[in-house]
C-alpha cells in the first residue's frame, strides 16, 4: 500500500463538515514513513507532534461554547493519522455538549483505535471559563 493509497478526504476535492456529534468514522490513517524501510533505512524513530489550535465544543450544561487547543503528541507503530481527516473529526464536536475531560479522553480513545501507536497523549487546553483554565490530559502506552 502506498502512503496515500485509499485515504478518501484528502484530495477528494470537495469537503462534508460535519458539526453534530463526535464522528471517529471521519479518521484516517495511512502506513508511516517511519515503519517503511526503504523510506527510512537508517531505522531512525519518529514521533508527531500536532495542535489543532481552533477547537470548539459546548458545555454540556450551558450550551455556552468552548474553546481549545487541541495537543497530540505520539509514536507510531505503522500507522500515522491523516491531517485533514483529524480537521473534520475535531470539527465534529463543534455543536456537542461534553465535559472537557471526556472530549479529550474520547479523542484519545479514538486515536488509539484508528492507529495503536507506541504511545500517544491528547492534552486539551482550553480557555477559562470562570476564571479557571482546564488543561486535561489523556495517556496510552502501549503494554
Amino acid at each position: 500500500m502506498t502512503l496515500h493509497e485509499n485515504l478518501k478526504s484528502l484530495g477528494s476535492g470537495t469537503t462534508g463538515y460535519r458539526y453534530a456529534r463526535p464522528d471517529a468514522t471521519l479518521l484516517e490513517a495511512f502506513p508511516s514513513p517511519f515503519a517503511q524501510p526503504d523510506l527510512n533505512p537508517a531505522g531512525a524513530v519518529g514521533t508527531l507532534h500536532i495542535e489543532c489550535p481552533e477547537f470548539t465544543c459546548l458545555c454540556p450544561m450551558t450550551g455556552q461554547p468552548d474553546f481549545a487547543r487541541i495537543v497530540i503528541d505520539y509514536q507510531p507503530d505503522t500507522l500515522c493519522v491523516e491531517s485533514k481527516s483529524l480537521k473534520l473529526y475535531l470539527g465534529s464536536f463543534r455543536m456537542h455538549g461534553e465535559f472537557h475531560e471526556a472530549s479529550v479522553n474520547r479523542i484519545c480513545n479514538d486515536l488509539v483505535r484508528l492507529i495503536s501507536p507506541l504511545w500517544l497523549t491528547v492534552r486539551g487546553e482550553f480557555t477559562p471559563r470562570g476564571g479557571i483554565p482546564f488543561w486535561p490530559t489523556a495517556e496510552y502506552r502501549r503494554p
